[in-house]
């Protein structure tokens, strides 16, 4: 296991750990994007999100969203399609031991997180563009 120590003034912040399974992780999402870029449609763009390894290594679940929203069925699609190339890409491309089985799913986390991010954007939009009135000292003073 590898330890990377953040220094910040001579001050030790927190040990980060990589694993074994944070490196597989890496490497397999880093390989599935690149097969995902040279072989499937622009459209829609395919973006993978994180990948989970299980603790044999023997399977890999790869979570992705796509760009337009609502084509994920067409993208999953593709994905299971493709499933065997792309294990066969994953194997040419690395020096895994054992070649895991991939399955793909949509990320609906991100895909939540995305849609609070456009309503925070507009609410935050909506207390630009609408000034607000400041109080009548009649409201204020309870004089009506």
């Amino acid at each position: 296991m590898k330890v990377l120590k953040l220094w910040f003034h001579n001050m030790e912040i927190k040990p980060i750990t990589f694993d074994r399974h944070d490196r597989a992780a890496s490497l397999i999402k880093e390989i599935v994007a690149t097969f995902i870029q040279q072989e499937a449609n622009p459209n829609p763009l395919i973006t993978v999100t994180h990948v989970t390894v299980s603790p044999d290594y023997r399977k890999v679940t790869v979570f992705f969203t796509t760009i337009p929203d609502g084509r994920e069925e067409d993208a999953l699609i593709f994905l299971k399609r493709s499933a065997n190339e792309m294990r066969g890409f994953v194997k040419k491309k690395s020096s895994l031991r054992i070649i895991p089985h991939l399955e793909f799913s949509i990320d609906y986390g991100e895909r939540h997180r995305q849609h609070i991010d456009e309503i925070a954007h507009e609410i935050e939009q909506d207390s630009v563009d609408t000034p607000k009135e400041a109080p009548k000292i009649s409201d204020v003073l309870g004089m009506n």
